[in-house]
């Protein structure tokens, strides 16, 4: 995967994109038994800071967050396992395990000395979460970012279903449809530069198939409770047009505290209000 994402580089119309694909490193994790190597952007100096992107996404998702931030932590930008510019073993399953046992070797390579902040976007956000619980020790604390998954059953996807919905997903139209709808002012905020980024990972060897292996499992639902003990934001954009106000307000029922909810944004607040979200990020989470 790493000779492809060095070939799809240069390419990206995005400066902002093109800076932070400069910072990948490969990370060998030879604990999850796959030979190719894993992408994470590292960059910045602080404490660290792990940032977990949304689904069917990458960590190209935080190119404009992440520059704002770099002088007050270090970050750490996986792709998820399974997702983005990771490597897809044909032998390998595919899920919410997955992804996770993926994280906990990654967090094995990061100083044991200092714990950890999460950023959790989308479907992240559960992601985040599920960290959270599984590494008390480890996590300091979580924001989450229009986060997606905390309530709600698992609905696994039947055999054909999958393969469809993937094939469905990777159609040029519907990755435009999708990308547009993201946004709070799609006339004026989306371009070439933003739907080449929504679909550039879809060239990887292997995404059709673990895309549809992942929804097989049923993906991440339900993810809310118990809620970890770390202290916990969330962030709502007003107009967010993928998560609907009954999923806002069953998720908001889980909170010890009240959400906030920021304007004009849509469903990616680290793309639509980048600035905003980096002050909220210093304001927030602790140092």
């Amino acid at each position: 995967m790493k000779t492809l994402f060095d070939q799809l580089r240069p390419g990206l119309l995005d400066p902002q994109a093109r800076d932070l694909a400069d910072k990948v490193q490969w990370w060998d994790l030879p604990t999850l038994e796959v030979e190719d190597p894993f992408p994470v952007a590292v960059l910045g100096d602080g404490p660290p800071l792990l940032l977990l992107h949304g689904f069917d996404s990458s960590f190209l998702e935080f190119r404009r967050l992440a520059p704002l931030l770099a002088g007050s932590y270090q970050l750490f930008i996986p792709d998820l396992f399974g997702f983005g510019f990771s490597p897809r073993p044909r032998q390998a399953r595919y899920g919410p395990d997955a992804v996770m046992n993926h994280l906990d070797q990654l967090l094995e390579q990061l100083p044991s000395s200092q714990s950890v902040g999460v950023i959790g976007a989308s479907m992240g956000g559960s992601v985040a979460v599920e960290l959270a619980r599984r590494q008390p020790d480890r996590v300091r604390d979580l924001l989450l970012l229009a986060p997606a998954g905390l309530t709600g059953q698992p609905m696994p996807v039947p055999p054909l279903l999958d393969r469809f919905g993937a094939w469905f997903l990777g159609r040029p139209g519907v990755r435009r449809g999708l990308c547009r709808q993201a946004f709070a002012d799609p006339d004026s905020d989306v371009g070439a530069p933003e739907e080449q980024i929504a679909s550039l990972h879809l060239q990887c060897p292997g995404w059709a198939e673990a895309l549809a292996a992942f929804a097989r499992s049923g993906g991440f639902s339900g993810c809310g409770l118990p809620l970890p003990s770390q202290p916990l934001h969330v962030i709502w954009g007003a107009q967010d047009r993928i998560l609907r106000p009954r999923l806002k307000q069953a998720a908001e029922a889980l909170l010890p505290t009240p959400a906030e909810t920021i304007e004009p944004c849509g469903h990616l607040p680290h793309i639509d209000q980048a600035e905003h979200m980096a002050a909220r990020c210093l304001d927030l989470l602790r140092r």
